[in-house]
């Protein structure tokens, strides 16, 4: 079993960030071993679809360098957080590449169960409109993403807007009208803060991902 070396402190990773801004190679090594602990658990997600755990930690590990290189602690103070999105989606790029070079499908190989957990083949769905599995799963996946971290990045009233907007919660999604005279404000403030609201959720996405 491999061992991993314990996570930085937040004031000893902001030590290293700013080292690493300022050019020292040594600093981005640091930052990478004490983060590897945080691939294994982003990879342990991936365990069950056959692949070899050393592979999904390699790959992963090239999520975590792009997210070291990259990190803007001016779009969010956690490295963590960004650096979890980057390994996620080099880890679902792989899985991608791998699909598009697979050219030997068979129509009994079973994919997946439907929702009373019976085992279904690609044939079960062969006259169904083709379906991208892994964007899914990556939107799928976002949208949890999202959903966890809401909270984090959006004021309470930023929050209670985008929930009636867009329905989360289990509610109906309503206009900015229809928000607006719920909460005795103008439309134009309830434009404002859900644009302002949008803004900052981007930011636990990173760019171009």
């Amino acid at each position: 079993m491999k061992t991993f070396l314990k996570p930085l402190s937040f004031a000893e990773e902001q030590f290293y960030l700013l080292q690493l801004q300022r050019g020292d190679p040594e600093a981005k090594n640091i930052l990478i071993e004490h983060n590897l602990r945080l691939v294994a658990h982003v990879a342990k997600k991936y365990q069950g679809c056959d692949e070899d755990p050393d592979d999904l930690i390699s790959i992963g590990t090239i999520g975590l360098i792009k997210a070291i290189s990259t990190f803007d602690p001016s779009r969010t103070s956690k490295l963590s957080t960004y650096a979890a999105r980057c390994i996620d989606n080099e880890l679902l790029m792989m899985f991608r590449a791998r699909r598009k070079r697979s050219r030997e499908v068979s129509l009994y190989e079973p994919i997946g169960t439907d929702r009373e957990g019976n085992e279904i083949s690609l044939l079960d769905i062969i006259e169904s409109p083709p379906v991208d599995v892994v964007d899914d799963c990556f939107k799928r996946d976002s949208i949890s993403y999202l959903l966890r971290y809401i909270r984090t990045v959006l004021s309470p009233k930023e929050y209670q807007v985008i929930c009636c907007r867009y329905g989360l919660n289990g509610q109906e999604p309503l206009t900015q009208r229809e928000i607006a005279e719920n909460l005795s404000i103008s439309r134009s403030y309830v434009s404002r803060i859900e644009k302002n609201a949008l803004r900052k959720l981007r930011t636990l996405f990173p760019e171009n991902q």
